[in-house]
């Protein structure tokens, strides 16, 4: 008897030592470097962070050596353009890269943010635009805000990071439909629909006008085809569409004839207009909801004059002089076809994104990056897990106007699919 009390006893006291002890947090981080960084001690500075140095061309130096560029967003070629590059610097010497100082609602508003959301909106044909000082934060902050806790979000899987993100913020149910998939998009329609009777919420489908990764445009059409049924609004992330599809650059909306369609439109200027900036383009009276409710531009300094007398100048480009857009799609028509014949996987893409599908793992690939650069003199990175699906590595080479191909984005697309569908 006394020897299973002093068992009993040994055992509780074991428990409440257990209980008691604190993971320190930093000795965590240093078991468990991330699916990215426990490689870095082996890939920084090469794959990971490698330094492209001299002006932004198709030609830059790379660890000394002059290599041809296929891995920067530059679509339609404006980022050292001349006229681009003077005014850049006329609004540098004239305002400094400080004013205005401070938050917008608060001290960081001027006319041209004003005038750079006025000529957004136009070109979008929309009723309103909100300038963002940043595409990730302000795409997330977006999502999160047109949302409570009663509403449902329905999500393409292949969704970009930032829009992961900002469904996450969110309090209430997200469902995931598989991408671009028609059957699996109503299903989670239709646990949405169910869930909102009961809450009295509303639905917001999020997705993505050109995906980023794969080059392929959202299903928009169809998925609109659906918005009188459901009743619900329609988010669309278009960073790789603006300025590189529809009219003038309207966008996969517009190319696909449902611009009106799309309730809020995010666009960001860091692919096609070559800076920082994104924006939110919708009904007047959402996109004011948004000026005063998105948390990222409430919180956070105004974009300096600089940055939106240079947007300026990039959209009136872009409007205005369709042959930088035009000459984007030659390359990329001629790199597409010549991937295709060579016998190169390129997937489903119908954008200037052009992935290179590989076979094998992460040493394959990182051989593949090695051998471009080292030996053919190409700079090329590759794409993979977070930046891509698991278990599915490419190269990500895309044309701008200038025939620079390629591009390098992080995007993870951890959707928690099994706490997303409980």
């Amino acid at each position: 008897m006394l020897d299973f009390k002093f068992k009993c006893n040994t055992f509780a006291s074991s428990i409440s030592q257990r209980n008691t002890y604190v993971l320190d947090i930093f000795d965590r981080i240093r078991g468990n470097r991330g699916p990215l960084g426990q490689h870095a001690k082996d890939t920084h500075g090469y794959f990971t962070f490698p330094k492209l140095e001299g002006d932004i061309s198709n030609r830059m130096m790379f660890r000394g050596k002059e290599v041809l560029v296929w891995s920067i967003n530059n679509y339609l070629g404006l980022a050292n353009h001349p006229e681009v590059r003077a005014v850049d610097a006329e609004a540098s010497k004239e305002w400094g890269m400080g004013y205005p100082m401070g938050a917008r609602m608060m001290s960081g508003q001027t006319k041209y943010h004003e005038e750079l959301e006025q000529k957004l909106a136009s070109f979008m044909q929309k009723e309103d635009a909100f300038l963002l000082n940043y595409g990730y934060q302000g795409c997330q902050s977006a999502i999160e805000a047109l949302v409570n806790r009663h509403d449902v979000i329905v999500y393409d899987s292949e969704s970009h990071a930032c829009m992961i993100d900002g469904v996450r913020l969110h309090q209430g149910k997200r469902f995931v439909f598989t991408h671009n998939d028609m059957d699996s998009f109503v299903k989670q329609l239709d646990r949405a629909k169910t869930l909102t009777e009961q809450t009295g919420g509303g639905i917001l489908v999020v997705t993505e006008g050109v995906f980023g990764m794969a080059g392929d445009q959202g299903k928009l059409k169809e998925i609109a085809s659906y918005k009188e049924k459901y009743g619900f609004r329609l988010f669309v992330d278009d960073a790789h569409g603006f300025g590189t599809v529809g009219e003038n650059g309207r966008g996969a909306g517009d190319e696909q004839g449902v611009h009106d369609a799309i309730d809020v439109y995010f666009g960001t200027f860091a692919k096609a207009m070559a800076t920082i900036g994104a924006f939110v383009a919708g009904p007047e009276d959402v996109v004011d909801f948004l000026r005063y409710n998105m948390r990222s531009q409430t919180f956070a300094k105004s974009l300096p004059m600089p940055i939106v007398i240079g947007a300026i100048k990039r959209l009136e480009m872009m409007i205005n002089e369709p042959e930088h857009k035009a000459n984007l799609w030659k390359v990329a028509s001629a790199l597409q076809d010549g991937l295709r014949k060579s016998g190169f996987n390129i997937g489903d893409t119908n954008s200037c994104v052009t992935p290179v599908f590989l076979q094998g793992g992460l040493g394959e690939a990182t051989n593949l990056t090695f051998d471009l650069r080292e030996n053919h003199g190409i700079f090329c990175s590759i794409v993979v897990y977070p930046g891509g699906s698991q278990g599915r590595d490419h190269a990500s080479p895309h044309p701008d106007r200038r025939s620079q191909l390629g591009r390098r984005q992080l995007h993870n697309r951890d959707l928690q699919k099994g706490q997303d569908q409980a």
